[in-house]
């Protein structure tokens, strides 16, 4: 096996040179540094990532917690902090938690396996989402928020898209309208349901419990909730979804009940890239995703430099998109 004892005796320097070369160290000068490289890359030497991180307390990688990968939304996101992890030299590990704890993740991060985590998916219940938060370990947390508790985190406006939809379906006289939310922990949920709720009942009309669902994010309870709805002598004229993949369920149930598209409009919230294919052709509120994951990226990698630094929080804008599921009324 080719130790860096091999590498610096082939490249005629010491070992704590070649050390100082794999840490990028602005001690050696670009000719030393090449001069290692290229002796590496002759012997096929690879370093040990486990030796370098009992070196330097660093493993180079990067956590991140996903809920549900089915969901289109946390692969978009996945997709794009993989790309920009991979842009600062950092490798990724998932995990896909289902919702469930996120113990695994925060127990990396406290063995230095991981250098810091990334949240996609967080709930008000997470005890040691909190603890590792107030020890000031290296986490951000997107899409999401915890009250009480100051982190790095990076969301959208979702009150203020919430309020969006319940001005459009009034504009457009959709006043009996149904909402299916997420979960009661999830703070987009939450929020959603709050600005949209909120803004109904400062225009007059305020939705009936009745007409308020908990859809757990789920494609399948979502549809079922819509079958149910769509079964009553009152079915509503709309129904706003608290994400993309609850309106694709409700959607797939309105099909399978041969209704007409005019008769139930369907909103749902994220703006997926499945969101515009012509087979749902949603009308959705958009988060700009792909930027609040590059944000995120931004805000560990200033973290792991500066520890000490006070939690930043990024604040994007959300917009109506309308299309073919509210009949492409004009916004």
């Amino acid at each position: 096996m080719v130790t860096s004892r091999d590498v610096a005796r082939l490249a005629g320097v010491s070992q704590a040179t070649v050390s100082r070369a794999l840490s990028s160290s602005s001690k050696l000068s670009p000719a030393t540094k090449a001069k290692v490289r290229a002796a590496m890359e002759e012997l096929g030497y690879v370093p040990h990532a486990g030796a370098q991180a009992m070196k330097t307390q660093r493993s180079n990688t990067i956590g991140v917690v996903v809920a549900d990968l089915t969901n289109p939304f946390y692969s978009e996101v996945l997709d794009e902090l993989s790309r920009e992890l991979d842009k600062a030299g950092l490798r990724v590990v998932i995990w896909n938690t289902g919702g469930s704890s996120h113990t695994d993740a925060l127990k990396a991060i406290g063995e230095h396996a991981v250098d810091g985590v990334i949240f996609t998916t967080a709930t008000e219940e997470s005890l040691e989402l909190r603890a590792a938060i107030e020890k000031a370990k290296p986490i951000v947390l997107i899409n999401r928020s915890i009250e009480g508790l100051d982190c790095d985190r990076v969301m959208s406006d979702n009150v203020g898209g919430g309020a969006a939809v319940a001005e459009y379906l009034v504009r457009h006289r959709r006043t009996r309208v149904a909402f299916i939310g997420g979960t009661e922990n999830a703070s987009t949920s939450r929020e959603r349901g709050r600005g949209f709720l909120a803004r109904m009942r400062e225009l007059g009309h305020p939705v009936p419990e009745h007409f308020r669902f908990r859809g757990g994010f789920d494609h399948d309870v979502s549809a079922q909730i819509m079958e149910r709805l769509l079964a009553r002598a009152d079915s509503p004229q709309a129904v706003f979804c608290a994400n993309d993949f609850m309106a694709f369920g409700a959607l797939d149930a309105l099909r399978r009940a041969a209704r007409d598209q005019g008769e139930c409009w369907v909103i749902g919230y994220d703006d997926v890239d499945m969101a515009a294919w012509s087979s749902f052709n949603l009308t959705t509120v958009r988060q700009p995703s792909r930027d609040m994951a590059r944000t995120g990226v931004q805000l560990l990698l200033e973290r792991l430099k500066n520890p000490g630094a006070p939690p930043r929080k990024v604040d994007f804008p959300s917009e109506l998109i309308v299309r073919g599921s509210t009949g492409l009324a004009p916004a």
